[in-house]
């Protein structure tokens, strides 16, 4: 199944769903997962703008998937067994060459050699999704690890909302409406984009800028991100706009 096959049974879906959260429970904090999440938030968004109630603070499109990937198969190569002793921010979106791994800021500091690089972040990460879609033979795809992401992504969200501090997740948001977020888009140039994004009682209260220090590998992977985030983003704005029930 391709993006497009997704985007086709998801899109209407979101929207609908998202219209009865805007008439029945405005201030929730909505945690988007259906793919393709580089449309579908931008879905949300609008169909939340149009019954004026849309809070970018309380908007998340979850990648956490590419971020366990990420630390999960990094282990190959510094040998810890323990994910969650190393923190890898993930960037851009949630497909292909959107995802962008920024293993050179890594905590802690990780040495990953020149030819295992680039398998790293396109089959480990970019693409992990199709690496688990063949090995299925067609028939499924990634599903215990996209539970596992969608559960660590929500707890970090409850555990912010009572209070606890200093939780940090990587998540795809409308970056003018967060705090730290304007200067990022406008230095990106798209207003939907995953960064780090500290969490607290109002949703996301801050997102980090971490773009100011990629490795020259980095910076090529975020043009390539740009590209292809733009026309996902552009295809769910429109989708909205082209739907009666939300005009």
């Amino acid at each position: 199944m391709t993006r497009d096959d997704l985007f086709n049974i998801n899109a209407g879906i979101v929207r609908d769903l998202i219209t009865g959260v805007a008439e029945t429970c405005p201030k929730a904090f909505i945690l988007i997962i259906s793919n393709p999440v580089n449309s579908t938030v931008p879905i949300a968004a609008e169909v939340l703008k149009n019954a004026g109630v849309f809070d970018p603070k309380h908007l998340f499109g979850v990648t956490t998937l590419d971020v366990v990937r990420a630390e999960t198969f990094v282990q190959d190569i510094t040998g810890e067994r323990n994910p969650s002793k190393t923190i890898i921010p993930v960037v851009g979106g949630h497909s292909g060459e959107t995802i962008v791994p920024l293993f050179s800021q890594a905590k802690p500091t990780v040495n990953i050699p020149a030819d295992k690089l680039g398998p790293l972040v396109k089959l480990g990460v970019q693409f992990g999704g199709d690496e688990v879609v063949q090995a299925k033979g067609g028939a499924g795809s990634a599903t215990l690890s996209m539970a596992y992401a969608g559960y660590r992504f929500t707890e970090s969200v409850i555990k912010a909302a009572k209070g606890e501090k200093g939780i940090v997740e990587p998540s795809y948001v409308y970056l003018p409406g967060v705090s730290g977020g304007d200067a990022i888009a406008k230095e990106i140039g798209v207003d939907f984009f995953s960064v780090p994004i500290e969490l607290g009682p109002t949703g996301a209260e801050n997102a980090q800028n971490v773009l100011s220090s990629l490795s020259s590998e980095e910076k090529q992977l975020l043009e390539a991100c740009k590209t292809g985030l733009e026309p996902s983003i552009d295809k769910g704005v429109e989708f909205v706009a082209k739907s009666p029930e939300t005009k």
